[in-house]
């Protein structure tokens, strides 16, 4: 049982960009709606990829958010990062000020970081080091992303990026509410950013056999939990949170969203793409997020699952849910929100405990679209294909990577 003296993290304001569109209300609408926002590659000529589809942000002007210089300097992933930071702190209502700057922090993750201007510079300039861009280095690191918030913002609090493949931005944001706790920062930013939908990329999960080839149907092509699935879609976008002390948040009359209740994480220690039979590792994160939270779990109404459309994690996640809840599970709402956004990798975490929010503040459950065929193994309710109206006051988001990252984080209801 955790200790109840500890200091309590809340919610107090949320940032998203996806490819259903750059903000949280296009995102949210898009989610209820059950609409895809998944088509054809047009950031490159996917000419010869066995993948032509993808989850592409298109509504996006990072000018909107930066000068043009700050753009030439900073990858698509930070580019991201910085917009939806100045979002959530909007949402917030929070102003940085001299005194708050110090007790500010960011914490934010990726999980590939500036490939995509990496790439460039390689091809273009192999062959010749001396003219490679420099701001190479600072373009491509994944820690850059905190940094370039932090500069933005004026935050010069605790700073770091994380990198735990797709659990990257969920791990940032269960190592911030932790930095609250510890009594290092009154507010942190947190959440995760991924632009890295270049040829390479695709061709590399294409080579793994990770990716769906459903080129002619992109709207279906992500489709969790379903027999006929056959792999994730390759996206792009980024989420945050402003996570505050519960003290300090009420001293300034902020409006609270939620709280962030419970954090769990585990290794799989097992392969480095595929998890465990009966998911083990996610067992494991799940139930050290529900007693850290100290909530029964029958309290947890809706589970937004890690549900990647892949065979190996519907049905591993499925049995590791079955685990944790007992016959609970049987009641339980469980939905993949991918099937709508695809897979946005280091940033899937934060926006999918961002849209856990949004489901309690407007009683309104995400749909599993594309669920179509039953699979005997994947066999719980997953809420298919249209939202559903129901209150439910606690909930959880699950986040696994390769490597065997599996991180769960327990979010309830705003608080009085």
């Amino acid at each position: 049982m955790r200790d109840r003296e500890r200091r309590r993290v809340v919610v107090t304001g949320i940032g998203m960009i996806s490819p259903l569109g750059s903000s949280v209300q296009k995102t949210w609408d898009g989610i209820v709606a059950g609409k895809s926002g998944i088509g054809p590659i047009t950031r490159f000529d996917a000419t010869g990829l066995e993948t032509t589809i993808a989850g592409e942000v298109r509504d996006f002007d990072p000018l909107e958010h930066m000068d043009r210089k700050e753009v030439r300097r900073a990858d698509r992933f930070a580019q991201f990062a910085v917009a939806v930071a100045a979002q959530a702190l909007a949402d917030a209502r929070l102003e940085v000020t001299p005194e708050l700057a110090p007790r500010l922090g960011v914490a934010f993750g990726s999980g590939i970081g500036g490939v995509e201007t990496l790439v460039d510079n390689i091809l273009s300039h192999d062959k010749d080091p001396r003219k490679v861009s420099p701001f190479l280095i600072p373009m491509m690191i994944i820690d850059m992303a905190a940094g370039e918030i932090a500069m933005k913002y004026g935050a010069k609090g605790p700073n770091m990026g994380h990198v735990s493949a797709c659990a990257s931005s969920a791990n940032a944001i269960g190592e911030a509410a932790e930095i609250i706790r510890r009594g290092q920062a009154d507010v942190m930013l947190a959440g995760g950013a991924e632009a890295g939908l270049i040829k390479v990329a695709i061709g590399a999960f294409n080579q793994a056999r990770a990716l769906s080839t459903r080129n002619d149907a992109p709207e279906k092509a992500s489709r969790p939990f379903d027999r006929e699935r056959d792999g994730f879609v390759f996206s792009e976008g980024a989420g945050c949170l402003v996570l505050e002390g519960l003290d300090f948040a009420r001293a300034r009359g902020a409006t609270i969203l939620a709280e962030l209740l419970g954090y769990g994480q585990s290794a799989d220690a097992y392969h480095v793409t595929a998890p465990p039979p009966g998911g083990e590792g996610a067992v494991r994160a799940m139930q050290m997020a529900i007693t850290d939270a100290d909530v029964p779990s029958e309290r947890i109404g809706y589970v937004n699952a890690h549900g990647t459309s892949t065979q190996a994690n519907d049905g591993a996640e499925t049995a590791a849910l079955k685990t944790v809840f007992g016959a609970h599970a049987r009641k339980l709402a469980v939905s993949s929100t991918k099937s709508m956004t695809g897979h946005t990798l280091g940033a899937a975490g934060a926006i999918e405990a961002g849209l856990c929010i949004l489901a309690m503040r407007d009683g309104v459950l995400p749909p599993t679209i594309n669920q179509d065929v039953p699979d005997p193994e994947c066999d719980l309710d997953y809420v298919p294909n249209h939202s559903r109206k129901v209150r439910v006051d606690v909930t959880l988001s699950n986040s696994m990577g390769f490597g065997g990252h599996n991180v769960a984080l327990v979010i309830g209801r705003d608080i009085a």
